[in-house]
């Protein structure tokens, strides 16, 4: 009987053994190879498009641990982006220093006659300074986002800096909504007098007064400043519409889109506003008499009739020569 009782008990704890070994081999055979064949993170990160992880809030989105995608981001948003901005900012205001240098400001070549005609409307003139006045803090504080950690941090020091920039990002979200109220706005008051013509093309191959001496006719628009109407509104538009998907972040899109809508926010912001400084030098020391359509909203006659012929044409035909607005004005 001893010997019986032994050899249950050597039988139980061999069947034990046994049992302990067959549920410790699948751990073993799950365990990662430690050699160089092994998968790399790096390998694994480049073959999933995301690693997710799970998480007890409802949106699940949140549990994006990382993409790959990412990394491709941030090389746009901390070097791509930086020469993009610096060649064409600076690029453009070189252009424009060299062309004033050579070419100077375009004078009245039969100077001022003294009589003075309606342009732009109070309205209009309205809706143009409140789009330029919020376009211009915006630039400045998108401006902010991209150079200033390098240009203004080792300047202003960090405290000033984060207030700075905190209050530029107040600045950046809420002055939004009236630059998007304007530029829709500039959409409907101008649209019918920014289709292109037969007559624009005959302006841009003309030089359109600006290269040489020549003065092609034009409309009340003539095809450059169609062409800024049309960047404003497209450019503002893109802008506008990027800006609000990454303002709402999750409301449209992923994380994916969100990216994809800084890329063409950036980009079409800076191109924005590179050609934004021409127009607004053209306006300003570019073209004597230019400032004056925007500023007072009356225009010399001989300045429309030396940069935009057939509107003058057509405001006469339709107020008539004797009209008061374009009646002698006392000098200013």
């Amino acid at each position: 009987m001893v010997c019986l009782a032994r050899f249950a008990r050597l039988l139980i704890g061999t069947g034990v053994l046994l049992l302990l070994i067959s549920a410790a081999s699948p751990s073993i055979a799950q365990q990662v190879n430690p050699t160089a064949s092994s998968v790399k993170e790096q390998q694994l990160l480049q073959e999933l498009k995301r690693v997710q992880g799970r998480v007890s809030i409802p949106d699940q989105r949140s549990g994006v641990l990382e993409q790959p995608a990412g990394r491709e981001w941030r090389e746009f948003r901390n070097v791509t982006l930086h020469w993009i901005g610096g060649v064409a900012i600076l690029g453009m205001l070189a252009a424009l220093i060299i062309f004033y240098l050579s070419r100077g400001m375009v004078r009245l070549q039969s100077g001022r006659s003294g009589r003075t005609l309606v342009r732009f409307s109070s309205f209009e003139r309205f809706v143009h300074w409140m789009t330029a006045t919020c376009f211009i803090i915006l630039a400045l504080s998108g401006l902010n986002i991209t150079f200033g950690r390098t240009l203004l941090l080792p300047w202003m020091g960090h405290e000033a800096f984060s207030e700075w920039s905190q209050w530029a990002k107040y600045a950046h979200n809420y002055l939004s909504f009236p630059f998007t109220i304007g530029v829709v706005l500039i959409f409907l008051m101008w649209l019918a007098g920014n289709i292109p013509n037969k007559v624009d093309v005959d302006w841009v191959k003309r030089g359109g007064g600006i290269v040489g001496h020549d003065h092609p006719p034009a409309y009340r628009f003539n095809a450059g400043q169609k062409a800024i109407y049309w960047i404003v509104v497209i450019g503002g538009g893109l802008v506008a519409a990027t800006g609000y998907t990454l303002m709402f972040p999750f409301y449209l899109s992923g994380i994916e889109g969100m990216q994809l809508a800084q890329v063409v926010h950036s980009i079409v912001a800076m191109l924005f506003m590179a050609v934004m400084l021409a127009h607004i030098y053209i306006g300003t020391i570019g073209m004597e008499g230019a400032f004056e359509a925007m500023g007072s909203g009356t225009v010399d006659v001989n300045w429309a009739k030396e940069h935009h012929s057939l509107w003058l044409e057509e405001e006469n035909a339709r107020t008539g020569a004797n009209d008061a607005r374009t009646q002698p004005t006392a000098a200013e």
